[in-house]
């Protein structure tokens, strides 16, 4: 009996000891095994809250840089350009500052003020269109309807600089119907109750005083010389024709300035029943214009063979030369561009080879503005252009048109502004500058040399030009 129980205590003895053993590793593993799993759970928590404070600090940035430093818009503000030509009185002598009142007298020059693209700067669909897509922001005012007198609000003061927080208050002075003569005649010619002009000794029914300014370029700078801002990583301004103006042969030599083309000069009364004297068109004729887009480029065009026949390999160069501009081509509106064509169609119109190379400006505008790259025609100077085509060995010989045209935005720009932002109207876009077709056969020499030469081939001056102020 008592080694039953011997045995029974034994056997109570190894089991409880079993039961503890098992218990004791279960509780070990059970502890081991929270402390193995907190260990990746602290390292989650720490890594969760770095990504958590990377993230909030990258969104900080982010929000600091488009609210703080870069601009709404993609120029900057200088600041003779920040506000408004102040208010301006109307002259003794005269009814009103509109143009109509202007043309009482100076009929001819109200005429072709009334036809330019500066009358029509605030109305004109593209401005609108993009104006809009900028949310209607003030600043542009400063260009498009300069007078304080155009402009419905009154700029107090600028933040930092910061366009989109302008402290404004009603002008009482507006007048809506003023604003869409948009670069009128006061906006030049008026301050501070006196009319401001180019001549020294006007005798007028109005005060009048002689400023220099109108036979320098000086008179052109508000407007055409936009700089870039910060983040705004420009070659030049994106409307800064002023600061590409070729200054050693245009100016210097020739004695160009900018009026010298835009306002070209007339001989003629200024006013009604006034002497004849040397004044200038009010015309500012620019990238609007397709007849000055060809009076600034001339194109050469030459082949190798230059009678090819079936079979052969012809090679056509077409060379652009920036002939008659004393800035860029294309300048101003970043959107502006050039393309040159080659197509070659068979005797039935089909396409049978295409080639077209571009020259502008490339930019990117996001996050930063930054010009990644500019091919434009710098004054004098000239870009070549090759293509070739294999003819067939036994077919007609096909034709190749050769087309250069000037751009003023894109097709899917211009649709872009029609879809979203009302673009209106059926302004022509783009303007053939130049355009011939020749036979891609013996004939090509003789087409070739039957095109009318341009006499200025000869003016370039390598292909970066002079460029020196």
């Amino acid at each position: 009996m008592s080694r039953a129980r011997a045995v029974l205590s034994r056997r109570r003895l190894q089991l409880g000891g079993a039961v503890r053993i098992r218990r004791a590793a279960c509780a070990g593993i059970a502890g081991g095994g929270e402390r193995g799993r907190s260990r990746p759970t602290v390292r989650l928590n720490r890594s969760l809250r770095k990504a958590v404070i990377i993230g909030l600090g990258a969104a900080v940035a982010v929000y600091l840089y488009y609210t703080e430093i870069k601009p709404v818009v993609i120029f900057g503000l200088r600041s003779d350009y920040a506000h408004a030509i102040p208010y301006q009185k109307v002259p003794e002598g005269i009814d009103s500052l509109r143009a109509e009142s202007c043309g009482t007298c100076h009929r001819e020059i109200y005429e072709e003020w009334k036809a330019s693209i500066h009358a029509q700067a605030f109305v004109d669909p593209f401005f609108q269109a993009y104006w809009k897509r900028d949310g209607n922001i003030w600043v542009c005012l400063n260009c498009h309807t300069p007078l304080e007198n155009q402009q419905p609000t009154l700029i107090k003061e600028i933040p930092r600089g910061r366009v989109e927080r302008a402290v404004q208050e009603p002008n009482p002075h507006y007048d809506a119907a003023y604003q869409k003569e948009a670069i009128t005649c006061a906006a030049c010619h008026v301050r501070d109750g006196v009319i401001l002009g180019p001549y020294d000794d006007s005798v007028a029914p109005h005060p009048t005083k002689f400023d220099p300014s109108f036979r320098t370029t000086q008179v052109c700078y508000r407007c055409h010389n936009v700089q870039s801002g910060p983040a705004q990583f420009y070659n030049v301004g994106p409307c800064g024709t002023y600061a590409e103006y070729e200054g050693r042969y245009f100016m210097q030599e020739r004695g160009m300035i900018c009026q010298s083309c835009h306002m070209p000069e007339v001989e003629r009364p200024v006013a009604q029943g006034a002497p004849i004297r040397q004044g200038r068109r009010h015309l500012w004729r620019g990238g609007h214009d397709p007849d000055m887009i060809r009076q600034a480029v001339a194109v050469d065009v030459r082949a190798d063979p230059p009678s090819p026949k079936a079979g052969d390999l012809v090679r056509v160069g077409l060379t652009l030369i920036n002939a008659g501009a004393g800035h860029k081509i294309p300048t101003g509106d970043p959107d502006r561009h050039v393309t040159v064509e080659f197509r070659v169609e068979d005797r039935h119109g089909r396409v049978l080879d295409r080639q077209t190379d571009t020259m502008g400006r490339w930019i990117l505008w996001q996050p930063v503005v930054l010009e990644v790259f500019d091919n434009r025609l710098l004054p004098l100077a000239s870009r070549d252009y090759s293509f070739s085509y294999q003819l067939p060995a036994a077919e007609p010989a096909p034709l190749l048109k050769i087309r250069v045209t000037y751009h003023i935005l894109t097709e899917d720009q211009h649709e872009w502004l029609r879809d979203k932002y009302g673009l209106t109207g059926n302004e022509p876009y783009a303007f053939t500058i130049y355009e011939r077709t020749l036979p891609l056969s013996s004939d090509l020499a003789k087409a070739i040399s039957e095109l009318e030469p341009d006499p200025r081939l000869n003016c370039t001056a390598g292909t970066a030009g002079p460029h020196t102020s």
